[in-house]
């Protein structure tokens, strides 16, 4: 993938966050995701706890599958989609809002069915949508992806209930994870090939954005930022593809904190969940690996957890 240029600002805090991590990589602690859900999907993501039902939603986008998991029961209900499908976030009970490739959708989680609400990118073949979740005020935000990820021709939406779309950010390649502060006043977001989380001052009453900054500098070491969610301490937790590892990222200091190793290689989102929000929920990938990568990882594309002793927050519902 092609990396944009990098500010002088943003260099040094790049080569400062390579000697951070070198120096503290032998003296992490890092704890083990295991294996939850045992289940062939090819490209897993969107994952999102639903607190009230108490069941995990994640989609399989090359899959082409909508997944609700019940981890009490340690069921997985699954409808099938049209095209591929970037990300889901509950409405209610019944109702879901999902980013298919041309648009944006209400699919019925009882019965599968779906309805258009919004077709902002439908002419612009050469993107899909891939990631979104919902701010405080309950507007999908909403990215789509260059589709041979090659160049900035991708945008950032926000959607609100009625189907009104807003353009919030263009240029974008690979739009993926993003979150909010507990506080409502930050809100961070991931354009993988940049290697980059950005920072945004939030303004909770218009639900737009202001001052973008770097907060994190991924190294490609790790591997590449991909889907993210948030604990109470407002740190960072974002999946890694191509790093084996859930990363979790003081946005403040731009540091990493800690790792919780993933047995698949391409991490693809996170979702703390459980009653008390102190499970994460992972996803992952079954794609783009070598023979001995599926060898050693064979149930890549499954679902994992791992009770990493941080608490998380309850994730925004879309709609009011």
């Amino acid at each position: 993938m092609k990396r944009k240029s990098i500010p002088a600002l943003a260099a040094m805090l790049l080569l400062l966050n390579f000697v951070t991590y070198g120096q503290n990589n032998e003296k992490m602690k890092s704890k083990k995701a295991e294996l939850c859900y045992e289940i062939e999907s090819k490209l897993g993501e969107g994952a999102f706890w639903d607190h009230k039902e108490q069941r995990l939603y994640w989609v399989d986008i090359e899959g082409k599958k909508v997944h609700l998991f019940d981890p009490s029961k340690k069921t997985n209900t699954t409808f099938d989609t049209p095209s591929r499908i970037g990300t889901i976030v509950p409405k209610n009970k019944e109702e879901a809002v999902i980013a298919l490739e041309d648009g944006i959708y209400i699919i019925n989680t009882s019965n599968g069915e779906i309805k258009l609400l919004s077709d902002v990118e439908a002419k612009m073949t050469y993107n899909r949508f891939n990631d979104g979740k919902c701010d405080p005020n309950g507007n999908l935000w909403i990215g789509s992806m260059h589709l041979d990820q090659s160049e900035p021709k991708a945008n950032l939406y926000k959607v609100n209930q009625k189907g009104d779309a807003k353009k919030m950010l263009d240029s974008v390649t690979i739009s993926n994870g993003i979150v909010w502060t507990k506080d409502k006043s930050i809100m961070y977001y991931i354009d993988t090939p940049t290697g980059h989380i950005r920072a945004f001052d939030f303004d909770a009453e218009n639900s737009t954005i202001s001052n973008e900054r770097i907060a994190v500098i991924i190294p490609e070491s790790l591997g590449f930022g991909d889907g993210m969610t948030i604990d109470t301490e407002d740190k960072l937790w974002v999946g890694l593809w191509n790093g084996d590892a859930v990363a979790r990222f003081d946005p403040l200091s731009g540091k990493l904190i800690e790792k919780i190793e993933v047995p698949a290689h391409n991490v693809t989102s996170c979702s703390f969940g459980g009653k008390n929000f102190d499970t994460l929920y992972i996803t992952t990938s079954s794609l783009d690996m070598t023979e001995e990568e599926k060898i050693k990882y064979p149930y890549a594309g499954s679902l994992f957890t791992v009770k990493p002793g941080i608490v998380g927050v309850a994730g925004n519902f879309f709609g009011k």
